[in-house]
């Protein structure tokens, strides 16, 4: 083994464990990743940075313009939510629609939006069926990844893995080439869900949505203050008054003349006499009463219908992966100000997190429970950084365009699909045809690209060149070759299989593509077999995560709503890899000879 193939190990190896640690953001590791294979010599500069160019992410950014323009015109909630109404009230039955219905969706655009979109509806049903939730999501989740392999737009992986053929100088693949494959897998993996895997799926009731405020165990932080005549807070306005900062206290409505004013504004002056609906510790409230000048009324008695009104409400919102402030608390957000809405508590991974919210870090996924004024909650329709767990009104969309982004959708596919165009020029000309048209703003366009996955794809694909230059792919090719190879070329197949869905558990399915393709291009050629087998099996690999809930933000999304554990996933789909594995063996070979 080389000095040359020693570093780029060491670097990949450093890389994978800050990627599973999850301590730093993915586009910044795929940054420290190229900046290092420059500085230390292993790539010239023009190697380097060759990924932005690189026409599998221009496809990429384009493919997310394309998907948001089908979401704003109300193109994917007009299929989503009528193709779901076909499947009625029985179990199986929404189970087969729900994954069929997201995963056509996600053949065709991004498979994470594909799951956002279906979200609110497929909980909506399911508590009007009185389904739990909880059967529902993970199908909804898992249906999106299967979808996304059956078309080379589905998904990243897929159009990383065909790059790295024609990087190779060989022939990559097109539009519908993983379509027999896909659609062997996707079918098959929905009568799994079907039969076995809705089976394994936790029988958790859905959430009392009638009193939100006792499902996030809030009783003991929500209370009455009087102001007492003495009060040091009279003549002050809410903003003034400054209970958030100095007592972790925050002002949610005021009782004044019998009539309950919620989701004040920061200008609100505080009178003698009011009550106020305070948010807060239950050690906070009784520390502070003497030095406010407030009385605490014991007797209260709190639903969620205490804190609605005309003016305000109680919602649930779902952080999606559209938010910038993942990663920094509700404080550092100023949420606040900045939504105009109150973060009463945070459901994650199976329990409330309540008292200081506003030091609690938000993460992707984070079911969040806000009170605020109507008008603030309906906002949040508009806002990239939430999904709201109710149904979005199609009339919010842009209804009169969706013909458009329809006619300009398909003719995209024709044209890819006639090898008019190639997908990357194809893909570009769409998404710019549908902002001229007006079915997207040029500003939603630039908000709908993940710019994150962006740039983890264009810092990680220099890496596949690294491995190549120096050796480094040959060298796993061949380890990989010694340990399975005497067995034969699917042996082999099955052992970057493996290794791809491992890593990918760990780290971005797009990063997990972009290590693994360059060794199976080096297996297949050491072992004197087509290397398109062996390639696709690492995409359909890296596409489907189905062990642990951080293997896809699609499942991510679905966690919090679906109240479930991490180990759900794992009973679930463990099965369902290993039937994708057997799949593989059989039918792969029959369209891709070995």
């Amino acid at each position: 083994m080389t000095t040359e193939i020693s570093l780029v190990l060491l670097i990949l190896g450093v890389a994978i464990i800050l990627f599973a640690s999850e301590r730093l953001r993915v586009d910044v590791i795929s940054m420290m990743v190229l900046l290092t294979l420059l500085l230390t010599g292993l790539l010239t500069t023009d190697e380097a940075f060759s990924g932005f160019s690189n026409p599998a992410v221009i496809t990429v950014w384009a493919i997310y313009i394309i998907s948001a323009s089908l979401t704003t015109t109300g193109v994917a909630d007009f299929i989503g939510q009528h193709i779901l109404k076909v499947a009625g009230i029985n179990e199986w039955r929404l189970t087969f629609f729900i994954m069929l219905t997201v995963g056509a969706m996600s053949a065709f655009m991004n498979n994470i939006g594909a799951t956002a979109v279906l979200l609110p509806a497929v909980i909506s049903i399911g508590r009007r069926a009185k389904i739990p939730v909880s059967k529902l999501l993970i199908p909804l989740a898992f249906g999106s990844l299967l979808g996304g392999v059956t078309t080379l737009i589905g998904t990243p992986p897929n159009l990383l893995v065909s790059a790295a053929l024609a990087d190779a100088g060989l022939e990559p693949f097109t539009l519908f080439d993983y379509t027999p494959m896909g659609l062997i897998i996707m079918v098959s993996s929905i009568l799994y869900m079907i039969i076995i895997g809705r089976h394994l799926l936790p029988d958790r009731e859905n959430p009392d949505t009638s009193n939100l405020v006792g499902q996030y165990k809030l009783r003991d932080y929500l209370t009455e203050l009087k102001v007492l005549p003495d009060s040091p807070l009279i003549g002050d306005t809410i903003s003034e008054s400054r209970l958030g900062e100095t007592h972790d206290l925050t002002i949610m409505g005021i009782i004044r003349d019998g009539r309950v004013r919620l989701g004040v504004l920061p200008n609100a002056h505080i009178q003698a006499g009011d009550l106020l609906l305070v948010k807060g510790a239950a050690n906070q409230l009784l520390q502070v009463r003497r030095e406010i000048g407030v009385g605490i009324e014991p007797e209260l008695k709190l639903s969620d219908l205490d804190l609605t009104s005309p003016e305000a409400a109680v919602a649930e919102v779902v952080i999606s992966q559209k938010a910038d402030f993942v990663g920094r608390t509700v404080s550092e957000v100023e949420f606040r100000n900045r939504f105009g809405l109150t973060v009463l508590a945070i459901w994650r991974y199976e329990e409330s997190i309540v008292g200081r919210v506003g030091d609690i870090q938000l993460q992707l996924g984070d079911t969040l429970l806000l009170h605020g004024r109507r008008d603030r909650i309906n906002a949040l329709q508009s806002e990239d950084s939430f999904l709201l767990l109710a149904p979005i009104e199609l009339e919010q969309r842009r209804l009169n365009k969706a013909p458009l982004a329809l006619i300009v959708f398909v003719a995209m596919i024709i044209l890819v699909s006639m090898g008019t165009l190639h997908i990357s020029t194809a893909a570009v000309l769409a998404s710019i045809v549908m902002v001229l048209l007006g079915t997207l703003k040029m500003d939603e366009a630039y908000s709908a690209i993940e710019w994150q996955s962006v740039f983890l794809i264009a810092g990680m694909l220099p890496m596949g060149i690294a491995m190549d230059k120096t050796g480094t792919a040959q060298f796993l090719a061949d380890s990989i070759i010694r340990a399975v190879g005497h067995l034969g070329p699917q042996a082999t197949m099955i052992g970057l299989f493996i290794l791809t869905t491992i890593i990918t558990e760990f780290m971005s399915n797009a990063a997990a593509a972009v290590l693994v393709a360059p060794i199976a291009i080096s297996a297949a050629s050491s072992l004197g077999v087509d290397p398109r087998a062996f390639v696709m099996g690492v995409g359909i690999a890296a596409s489907n995560s189905f062990l642990f809930p951080i293997g896809h933000q699609a499942s991510v999304l679905v966690y919090g709503p679906g109240n479930y554990r991490f180990f759900d996933y794992t009973k679930v789909g463990l099965p369902l890899t290993l039937l994708i594995w057997v799949l593989m063996v059989i039918f792969l070979p029959i369209f891709w000879p070995l």
